[in-house]
């Protein structure tokens, strides 16, 4: 079923800072009726994998889907996650790494939650985009205490998904929507322009080199709409 936007049209976008109490950066990002709590947490020291000798610090995520997400309900993963979730929680990690300087963050972990409250398709990168700013203002925290001695942070990244339905490129996929495309993608770029992911999938036939160029400046141009709603907030 396909929905009322246009085909380059993003849904609503909402971001609420400060939304959780005790987290150092906390925003409850909102894609249409996709709702994700994403927190920030800083603790002192770095994984055990880490060579004594590596002096950067670490970022990792991890991500859930709670029970009434859906309109079924999910069981909680309370002692093995999903491949689902591992690969979705190591591509939080992955971009949100790309967007900062290892070696600025000495000694500290920082970990990003995304609990995912309600889902109506582009949880993985609503994640990623509540992720960054619950970093930013971590980071920004960090550094009014003196604990960071300069700005970690390269530049935003931003994610989103897109696809091909019925033979149309879309933009920010819908659970409707996405269960009916032929190509499902998610992309995360930087502010500069630079690729971190591009994954694009043909869940039916095969597709053109020229709908995946199609399909990579429909996600450009929304992901540079969105690192514009960054500085409005």
């Amino acid at each position: 079923m396909r929905s009322q936007r246009k085909n380059n049209e993003l849904r609503e976008i909402k971001f609420t800072k400060n939304y959780t109490k005790h987290a150092l950066g906390s925003v409850l990002v909102e894609f249409g009726d996709t709702k994700v709590i994403t927190t920030a947490s800083v603790e002192e020291g770095k994984p055990k994998w880490m060579d004594k000798e590596d002096t950067r610090g670490w970022l990792t995520a991890e991500y859930s889907l709670l029970p009434s997400a859906t309109n079924t309900r999910c069981q909680r993963e309370r002692t093995k996650i999903s491949g689902r979730t591992q690969e979705i929680q190591r591509l939080i990690g992955r971009s949100l790494r790309a967007c900062i300087d290892l070696n600025k963050i000495p000694d500290l972990t920082i970990t990003i939650d995304a609990d995912v409250i309600q889902a109506d398709g582009g949880t993985r990168t609503a994640s990623i985009c509540g992720g960054y700013l619950a970093l930013t203002d971590a980071v920004a925290k960090l550094l009014d205490k003196g604990i960071l001695k300069e700005n970690p942070i390269i530049e935003p990244v931003a994610a989103i998904s897109a696809g091909i339905v019925d033979g149309e490129v879309l933009l920010d996929l819908n659970y409707q929507e996405d269960s009916h495309a032929q190509v499902d993608a998610n992309i995360v770029l930087t502010k500069s322009g630079k690729i971190i992911e591009f994954q694009t999938t043909a869940e039916g036939a095969p597709y053109s080199p020229e709908k995946m160029n199609e399909i990579f400046k429909i996600a450009n141009d929304g992901i540079n709409k969105i690192i514009a709603k960054y500085d409005l907030i």
